[in-house]
């Protein structure tokens, strides 16, 4: 700022005379905001899932610093490129205009309004003093370069005389800018030596969630209840595009009781994952803290590689496509249920491994560039025991081919191969837990029956199996304000026993109208059959079909509130069994 009142002295007044005048018009302009919308964010066409190219955040005053600092260089940078040398070059400035005059003065006689690159000048938008500073210094800079130079065209006695009078009217105003520029300064170098980390910044989120079911058998055997669930994410880069995610889950959510529950021999099996809501995911139960996602993403040539150590999931690197209902990996500004967020075929197996998305093909007309996604998570990659490691306990092979034609459609082709020891549950996203045992396991989607593959129907006797997955899934968003989304997945369970094999389906289709009321908002409603066996047991052969509608209000930029019903007919594949209603109000804070 002392660079700025020095040049003060010694320079066109007639410069910031014709300054004031042009701003004082913009000064008066009412400023408007636009606001943004989260879910505009979300692609309707996404072909793999790239991780968040990771900036440094800095604080408002720094932002206001590097602002002054990038208008105070603006009329050298414009001087080489595209320069303004007529007031008649600007599209929106007008000889009508009470300021054309003025700019006329400083465009064709000094050279140091420049305007915007698409040939305007905006003279109506809002000008603050930080702006009108870094303006003038611009100016005073062009006038000292025709000093120096001896150019003809130099000021006049009279301009330093208006120049003069004009910086005693506004010495109070200088002398507080400079002031505040330099306390700004000195702030900003605290906060750099004091900071937490250079690399890493912090992404939160909260769930509040009331929820209560109905129903003839539900009702009786739940209550209301009042849960939450907390995540605290790390998230660091190193080179600007790769993302180390390091993230803490905590939570007291309990599971509803179905009236599901089915004996085998003399194992009671774990309630199934019909119902299940995204926030009972990564749920520790007590308000216990743990690190749910240890992941680290970067880009190795064309290919976009991705590393878990611990909690790695399908969804985490290969596209889901499902707009709208798909937050992230159960996140909680999406749908409400697991089954209505992603096709199931996701969520076979997970935990620790490598995956990597290549892109090839040239996109030439109606297909755009496509691209590979492969990937393999273990679920005891940790277990150094046998019949347990990397390679020798529960694992899921996944590849998948992501098409994108056009603007508004995606798709993908998914292939998973499992392998899975006695008593693990297929649709488990990669936890170990047992499913003979309902205190502390259950699948996480689809019915009991449908995962409990590797069961003898007619001894109970539990032996190893293994699946092979095939899914479809597609977006279509055939204008801003709609967007459909649906999939098909059909598994072959083989059981290495006898009378334990089995053939699982599920599908699904979901539409969201984005902005519904109000920009951020989306109405969303999902309808299918989550996943059912075939053939598994007398009386049980019953689709479990379930319908979802939810509407997501978005109160502010952090905050967005979710109510939405759940229901679910043939709990269990039985038709014996009531149909469930589960009504849910959620609470998103996000940070």
């Amino acid at each position: 700022m002392s660079n700025i009142l020095w040049k003060s002295l010694v320079v066109s007044p007639a410069v910031l005379g014709a300054t004031l005048l042009v701003s004082a018009a913009a000064i008066a302009a009412p400023s408007t905001s636009t606001e943004v919308s989260v879910t505009e964010q979300q692609a309707a066409t996404e072909v793999a899932q790239q991780p968040e190219l990771f900036a440094q955040a800095a604080t408002n005053d720094t932002n206001v610093i590097s602002q002054v600092n990038s208008y105070s260089s603006e009329g050298k940078q414009n001087t080489t490129l595209s320069q303004v040398t007529s007031v008649s070059q600007f599209s929106d400035v007008q000889p009508t205009d009470w300021a054309f005059q003025a700019l006329q003065s400083l465009v064709e006689r000094y050279g140091c309004i420049a305007g915007y690159p698409n040939a305007t000048y905006r003279g109506n938008r809002a000008l603050t003093r930080y702006e009108f500073a870094a303006g003038l210094n611009a100016c005073l800079d062009r006038v000292n370069e025709l000093i120096a130079t001896a150019t003809a065209d130099m000021v006049t006695r009279q301009d330093l005389a208006t120049l003069q009078r004009l910086q005693e009217e506004f010495s109070a105003e200088l002398a507080t800018l400079r002031g505040r520029v330099d306390s700004l300064e000195a702030r900003t170098a605290e906060l750099e030596a004091n900071q937490f980390s250079t690399t890493t910044k912090l992404a939160g989120e909260a769930i509040f969630a009331l929820t209560d079911t109905f129903g003839d058998t539900v009702g009786e055997n739940n209550n209301a209840v009042f849960q939450n669930r907390v995540r605290l994410g790390l998230q660091s880069s190193f080179t600007g595009r790769d993302l180390l995610t390091t993230r803490l889950a905590s939570g007291n959510a309990n599971n509803f009781n179905l009236g599901n529950d089915i004996a085998v021999g003399a194992n009671v099996l774990a309630q199934s994952g019909e119902g299940l809501q995204t926030f009972n995911m990564g749920n520790t139960g007590g308000n216990n803290v743990e690190i749910d996602r240890l992941t680290y993403q970067a880009p190795i040539g064309p290919a976009q590689v991705y590393l878990a150590a611990n909690g790695g999931k399908h969804s985490h690197y290969a596209a889901v496509n499902n707009p709208y209902f798909a937050d992230g990996t159960d996140g909680g500004n999406g749908a409400l249920t697991t089954f209505a967020s992603e096709n199931p075929i996701y969520r076979i197996g997970g935990g620790a491994g490598l995956a990597f998305t290549l892109p090839f093909g040239q996109g030439g007309g109606l297909l755009r560039p496509s691209s590979l996604t492969v990937g393999y998570l273990g679920s005891e990659a940790n277990d150094p025991t046998p019949g347990a490691g990397i390679f020798q306990g529960n694992y899921a092979a996944l590849g998948q081919l992501n098409f994108n034609v056009g603007q508004r459609l995606a798709l993908a082709a998914t292939y998973v191969h499992g392998y899975h020891g006695a008593g693990s549950a297929i649709f488990n996203g990669g936890s170990n837990s047992n499913i003979f045992n309902p205190a502390s396991a259950r699948p996480v989607v689809g019915s009991t029956i449908a995962n409990y593959g590797g069961i003898n129907n007619q001894t109970g006797d539990v032996s190893p199996f293994a699946t092979n997955s095939y899914g479809v899934s597609a977006a279509f968003r055939p204008s801003e304000r709609l967007s459909v989304s649906g999939f098909v997945s059909y598994t072959d369970v083989n059981g290495f026993g006898a009378s334990d094999s089995s053939e699982v389906w599920s599908y699904g289709v979901g539409v969201a109208l984005p902005d519904f009321g109000k920009r951020g908002n989306v109405l969303g409603v999902f309808a299918g059959a989550q996943p059912y066996a075939l053939n598994r047991q007398d009386g049980s052969n019953n689709v479990p079909y379930q319908v979802e509608g939810f509407y997501k209000y978005r109160v502010s930029d952090n905050v967005s509130v979710t109510p939405g019903v759940i229901w679910v007919t043939n709990p269990g594949q039985s038709s014996d069994n009531d149909d469930a209603f589960i009504g849910t109000l959620r609470t998103t804070f996000t940070f």
